[in-house]
């Protein structure tokens, strides 16, 4: 049995990235550790973000023998993989915004790339113009809104269009490609499609974090378990959301090991 791949967040938008790998590759095991007591990582300090995640991650990982952790959130990746590398010895895969696909794909030359203000802000995200899009204009829209309306849209289902119609509002005309920022924001791909009269290329992370974990892990196994583990309150609609998506272990505890954690039939949404 291979061991299994961790995927870290700050809350849902990561299944994002968990939905995409475990569609390319269904014999892994995924273990999925969201950080929602501490959402939005945006309002965090840079060392109180850093120094939280990586406990987090560190734990988890000497617990459940991960061989390889993806860190899916951009805020997160940002400040903390140089850290982790150090401190583990298995490889991790971080996040970025899709810059580089996102230039070779404009027709017009116009990127807007939707994010949170803390990705927007950080030095890293202007090497990644100035390294592959340099010759593109690119508007930076901070709308860490969007963070708690993909979370709402993934537990109930509903979004409100019209505040993201406002927030949208303050795309350059000019543009014809919007990079999702922000792993959050492909939950809303449909809604924020349908915010633009004409047709908007729309590109995020997640094949390019496909591709890379596949040039780096093990072989699979046939009936590989999938764990969520949330270090906030795990709700009815959340828990019934997990369920479809092929969840079968899960807790709000972090620090239960694996093997403890909660089977489904016998776990209590609260």
């Amino acid at each position: 049995m291979s061991k299994p791949i961790l995927i870290f967040d700050s809350g849902l938008g990561g299944l994002t990235i968990y939905q995409a790998l475990q569609q390319a590759m269904p014999g892994l095991a995924y273990h999925y550790l969201a950080d929602s007591a501490r959402l939005p990582y945006g309002l965090l300090t840079e060392q109180a973000l850093t120094e939280g995640c990586v406990a987090l991650i560190e734990t988890y990982v000497k617990q459940a023998q991960v061989q390889l952790v993806v860190i899916a959130c951009n805020t997160a990746s940002t400040a903390i993989l140089d850290v982790l590398r150090n401190r583990l010895s298995i490889p991790i895969v971080g996040v970025v915004p899709a810059i580089k696909p996102a230039a070779e794909l404009s027709a017009s030359g116009c990127i807007a790339l939707l994010a949170t203000t803390a990705t927007i802000q950080r030095p890293y995200t202007d090497e990644l113009i100035e390294k592959f899009a340099s010759h593109c204009h690119v508007q930076k829209i901070a709308c860490p809104e969007l963070v708690h309306m993909a979370e709402e849209k993934y537990r109930y289902g509903y979004a409100d269009t019209i505040q993201l119609q406002q927030l949208l509002g303050a795309v350059d005309p000019l543009v014809d490609t919007l990079v999702l920022g922000c792993t959050h924001f492909p939950i809303l791909h449909a809604e924020i499609a349908a915010c633009f009269s004409k047709k908007m290329r729309i590109v995020d992370s997640r094949e390019a974090i496909v591709r890379r974990v596949r040039s780096l892990v093990d072989s699979q196994t046939e009936h590989p378990v999938s764990v969520y583990t949330d270090t906030s309150a795990v709700d009815s609609a959340l828990f019934e959301k997990l369920v479809t998506k092929g969840f079968t272990k899960i807790t709000s505890s972090f620090e239960a090991a694996p093997q403890e954690q909660y089977e489904m039939g016998s776990f209590k949404a609260v």
